[in-house]
C-alpha cells in the first residue's frame, strides 16, 4: 500500500507540471505575465538610476574589493565548490539540503527574470563593476529579482535553522547573534549588488521578499524531502522524470539569457546528488558518519580527502560531458531528431572562431530560433546536464567509496 501511495503522489506531481507545461504554452501564460509585471518593473529601474548613482558617489577602492568579494561569496560557483566540501566533512544532511534549496532558488529566481524580463539599471550612466567572468555572465541576465540576495536570504537563514535545531549550539544570545549576523550579510549583500550597479532597489527588494516566501516554504517541508531522498519509494527514477519536466516548464525569455544555462547545470547537480544519496546512504551519509574536527577525522584526514576528492570529480566532470557528447547525437540522429550545438560541438556549429562575449549572446540566440523556428534539438542542454548530474554524483557516491578503499 506505501508504494501504492508513493506512486499515486509522485504520478500527480509530474502530470501536475506536465498539465502546467501545456497548459501555459497553450495560454501564452509567459507573454500575458510579462506585458503585465515589465512596465511597473522596467519603470522603477529607471526610476531609481539616480539611486544608484548616489550610492555609487561614495564610492572607492575599497568597497569595489569588499562588494566584489562579498558577491563571490555568495555566487553559485562558491557554492558549488563548498557544497563538496561540506558532504567530505561528515555533515551530508545540511549539503543535500543546501544543495537542494540551491537548485530550486536558482529554478524559481531565474524563471521569475525571464518572465518580467526587466532590464538592468543602464550603464552608462551606472558604473558595472563586473570583477570576475561569473559576474560578466551575471550581467547578460535580466535584473528583477537579485539572485544574489535571494540566495543569501535562504541559505543563510536555512544555516542558521540548522546550526539552531541540530547543534548543541543553543541559547537566546546564540539565536540573536545569528539572525543579526544573517540580517548583516544580507544588507550588505543587497547593498553590493546596487553599489556594484547589477541591480536597482526594485530588483533587491524582489529578491528579499522572494527569498524569504521560499525559505518559509522550505522549512516547512525540507523534513518531507530530506525523508523521500534517503527512504523513499522509486527516488532516483521520479528525480529524473522531475528535472528533465523542469527543462521544458521554464519561461521564455524576451531575448535570449544564460539563465536558462544555469539552471540547467544546478537542475544537473541536484538529480546527481539525489540519485548517489539514494544508493549510499546507508554507507556514507548516515548520521553517525565521522565529522571534521572529531577523532575519526582530523584535519589532516580532511585535507587528504580534498587532495583526493577534487582532482577526481573534476575527472568525472570531463569524462562525463566528453560521454554526453558523444552519446547524445548518436541517439538523436539514430532517433531522426534534429540537433544543433551552440557551443559544445564545434561540427553542429556554424561558427567556429567567435570572441567569448559574442559567442555566448548569439548562441542563446541561435540556440532559440533553432529551437522554435526549425523545431531542432539543442544537444548542449542536454550535455550540460548529464556533465553536472555526472559531477554531483561523483561527490556523493564515487569520491566517499575512494575515501572508504583509502581509509580517509
Amino acid at each position: 500500500m506505501e508504494g501504492e501511495g508513493a506512486a499515486v503522489w509522485q504520478g500527480a506531481v509530474l502530470g501536475g507540471i506536465l498539465f502546467w507545461i501545456v497548459f501555459a504554452s497553450y495560454l501564452d501564460v509567459t507573454r500575458k505575465l510579462r506585458s503585465f509585471f515589465q512596465p511597473w518593473v522596467s519603470h522603477h529601474v529607471e526610476t531609481q538610476t539616480s539611486v544608484v548613482l548616489k550610492i555609487q558617489s561614495y564610492g572607492f577602492g575599497f568597497l569595489d574589493a569588499l562588494f566584489s568579494g562579498l558577491s563571490c561569496v555568495v555566487s553559485v560557483p562558491f557554492y558549488t565548490g563548498f557544497l563538496p566540501l561540506l558532504f567530505w566533512s561528515g555533515h551530508g544532511k545540511l549539503a543535500r539540503q543546501m544543495t537542494l534549496l540551491m537548485a530550486f532558488c536558482d529554478y524559481l529566481g531565474n524563471c521569475i527574470k525571464d518572465v518580467v524580463s526587466a532590464p538592468r539599471p543602464a550603464s552608462p550612466p551606472v558604473k558595472r563593476v563586473t570583477a570576475t567572468k561569473d559576474e560578466e555572465e551575471n550581467a547578460l541576465e535580466y535584473g528583477l529579482p537579485s539572485s544574489h540576495t535571494l540566495n543569501t536570504v535562504c541559505l543563510s537563514g536555512y544555516l542558521l535553522h540548522y546550526v539552531l535545531t541540530h547543534t548543541q549550539i543553543q541559547g537566546a544570545y546564540i539565536t540573536y547573534l545569528g539572525i543579526s549576523l544573517a540580517f548583516m550579510l544580507v544588507l550588505l549583500i543587497g547593498l553590493g549588488r546596487i553599489y556594484l550597479g547589477m541591480h536597482s532597489v526594485v530588483d533587491v527588494l524582489a529578491g528579499l521578499l522572494v527569498g524569504l516566501v521560499i525559505l518559509a516554504f522550505w522549512l516547512t517541508v525540507h523534513e518531507h524531502i530530506d525523508s523521500f531522498v534517503i527512504s523513499g519509494q522509486n527516488v532516483t527514477s521520479f528525480w529524473a522524470v522531475l528535472s528533465f519536466l523542469l527543462l521544458f516548464a521554464y519561461p521564455t525569455p524576451e531575448l535570449p539569457t544564460p539563465s536558462f544555462e544555469f539552471h540547467t547545470a544546478f537542475n544537473g547537480v541536484a538529480l546527481g546528488i539525489v540519485a548517489g544519496v539514494q544508493q549510499t546512504y546507508h554507507q556514507f551519509h548516515h548520521g553517525d558518519v565521522p565529522r571534521l574536527f572529531s577523532s575519526e577525522l582530523s584535519v589532516l584526514v580532511f585535507a587528504g580527502r580534498m587532495l583526493v576528492g577534487i582532482p577526481t570529480i573534476l575527472t568525472v566532470k570531463f569524462c562525463s560531458k566528453a560521454l554526453a557528447k558523444w552519446t547524445i547525437p548518436m541517439v538523436a540522429n539514430t532517433l531522426g531528431i534534429p540537433i544543433k550545438s551552440t557551443s559544445y560541438i564545434p561540427t553542429l556549429n556554424g561558427s567556429a572562431a567567435v570572441k567569448k562575449s559574442d559567442k555566448l549572446k548569439q548562441g542563446y540566440l541561435q540556440k532559440l530560433l533553432f529551437r522554435y523556428k526549425y523545431k531542432a534539438f539543442d544537444v548542449d542542454t542536454g550535455i550540460r546536464f548529464l556533465q553536472y548530474a555526472g559531477l554531483a554524483w561523483s561527490v556523493v557516491d564515487l569520491v566517499p567509496s575512494l575515501f572508504s578503499y583509502m581509509s580517509l
